[in-house]
């Protein structure tokens, strides 16, 4: 146990934290057969000691992609459903690894030899693991979105900034691959200016699609699974009963838990937008449509409009997303037909309304009008014959030097830095949950970016904090 003390007391000093740590209770499922003792095992300088904090899901696809670099030393893997079936591919790919329920406790036994961690958890954990690990002086890969509310990213950027000798990466992999580039190249040689707004679009079915959405209450409890600490689960969150549709992916559904399709997948198609037209936060976010609303899960479809303002000599701008199935925004005449149906005329308007489209954006500007997808997928100028007059004077795009993972880990070992720091990720994911607070509350707010206070709903201004922790994890919110 002294081992224990050392480290959480390291922990609060570090974060200069006046609450006590006896809350962390210790939990390790591995035995001590698997544990790894000092530091005679770190391993040569051409890998990062990691520590993987998720390793089902998500989490266990982060897994198997740091292996794949070839730059990770697997130290320790935490799991609050350890044994799972979702856990199983990674515990039998790498059985000798020390095995953790709670992250405290991981922190606890293997800090001395953890340089890097990787968070692949719901969304609503992202953010005490996070401040702990930045605390204890490791580097930080955290899934996107970096965390549920406004003030809990605002202070991850702040424990990043204390901490500026340390690595952060959000998981939006795009930012390695060739949008990123192209995007960047684009814009820096003037092809991309003068943009006034873009729609961004998520159509496909969700988790929540068909649950009834005259909801009273939460559902009923049920049996927690034998593998799961509900309990560590539940994090900052206030306490609920466990419930199969809270877990496994499921926790994107709830307001409680997760940021819904805007959160999941605006990270992957808003990106680059966001960071190359430094566009930071929006002056006004408002509904256009809430399908279904109710106030425990998300609306089974959305249409929120976000407003930027000028910036230098870019005008103002609006993006528009669009989510649900039967919400496909209307595209411009010369989109293409690969993902339309052709048997829908055009209107008088110029705009198309397919039938599908796959994810991603249509970016327009005084000038030009460009198609895009998600993830790393490249842009697109349309109409095609506009994209033949360009194409002489398109720019070369620079290869990607690291998929993201690598991008990560090398930075880590002073390489490269990465191309997704919370500086950059952290704005992006507040957009995103001052558009989920929208949605939430089904209205129209206005933000003022100076003092980063919504200004026309007492309510909403509220919800930039949330709700109070769960009693005993207090802590984490002081930098």
């Amino acid at each position: 146990m002294k081992s224990n003390e050392k480290s959480r007391r390291s922990f609060l000093k570090k974060s200069t934290l006046l609450t006590a740590a006896s809350a962390f209770p210790s939990i390790w499922t591995s035995s001590t057969n698997h544990y790894l003792p000092g530091p005679a095992n770190l391993p040569a300088k051409d890998k990062v000691n990691l520590a993987c904090i998720g390793i089902g899901n998500q989490g266990g696809s982060d897994v198997m992609s740091f292996a794949k670099t070839g730059l990770a030393n697997f130290v320790a893997f935490c799991d609050v459903d350890m044994g799972a079936p979702q856990t199983r591919a990674v515990l039998e790919k790498f059985p000798d690894v020390p095995r953790f329920q709670d992250f405290r406790t991981m922190f606890d036994k293997m800090g001395s030899q953890i340089e890097a961690v990787t968070i692949g958890v719901p969304d609503h954990s992202h953010f005490p693991i996070t401040m702990m690990a930045l605390a204890l002086g490791k580097h930080v890969y955290v899934e996107k979105p970096m965390a549920r509310t406004f003030n809990e990213v605002e202070l991850m950027m702040a424990a990043a900034k204390k901490h500026s000798h340390l690595v952060t990466q959000m998981g939006n992999q795009g930012h390695s691959e060739a949008n990123y580039f192209q995007f960047k190249a684009w814009q820096e040689a003037g092809i991309i200016k003068d943009v006034t707004s873009m729609t961004a679009h998520m159509n496909s079915a969700r988790r929540w699609h068909g649950w009834d959405t005259n909801i009273k209450k939460f559902p009923a409890g049920e049996a927690i699974p034998s593998t799961l600490d509900w309990d560590i689960w539940q994090g900052v969150v206030q306490p609920h009963e466990y419930q199969k549709d809270f877990v496994n992916g499921q926790w994107r559904c709830w307001f409680d838990y997760g940021l819904g399709a805007l959160g999941d997948w605006g990270a992957h198609i808003m990106d680059t937008a966001h960071e190359f037209l430094n566009l930071g936060l929006p002056t006004e976010i408002s509904m256009q449509r809430a399908d279904g609303h109710n106030p425990f899960f998300y609306p089974l479809s959305t249409t929120l409009l976000f407003k930027f303002p000028s910036r230098g000599n870019m005008p103002a701008m609006d993006i528009t997303w669009y989510d649900g199935i039967n919400n496909i925004p209307p595209v411009p005449a010369g989109y293409g037909v690969s993902e339309l149906d052709p048997n829908i005329p055009a209107p008088s308007n110029g705009k198309i309304q397919p039938a599908k489209l796959n994810p991603g954006k249509i970016i327009y500007s005084k000038e030009l009008t460009f198609k895009g997808g998600s993830h790393g997928s490249t842009l697109s100028i349309i109409p095609e014959d506009k994209a033949k007059d360009m194409a002489n004077k398109l720019p070369v795009v620079p290869v990607s030097p690291s998929n993201h993972y690598a991008n990560y880990l090398k930075a880590c070992m002073g390489l490269e830095k990465t191309r997704s720091p919370f500086a950059i990720a952290g704005p992006l994911s507040q957009v995103f949950t001052l558009g989920v607070m929208a949605q939430k509350l089904n209205t129209k707010l206005l933000f003022d970016r100076n003092t980063k206070q919504i200004t026309n709903n007492k309510l909403a201004n509220q919800l930039l904090v949330g709700a109070p922790p769960r009693k005993g994890w207090e802590q984490y919110y002081k930098v």
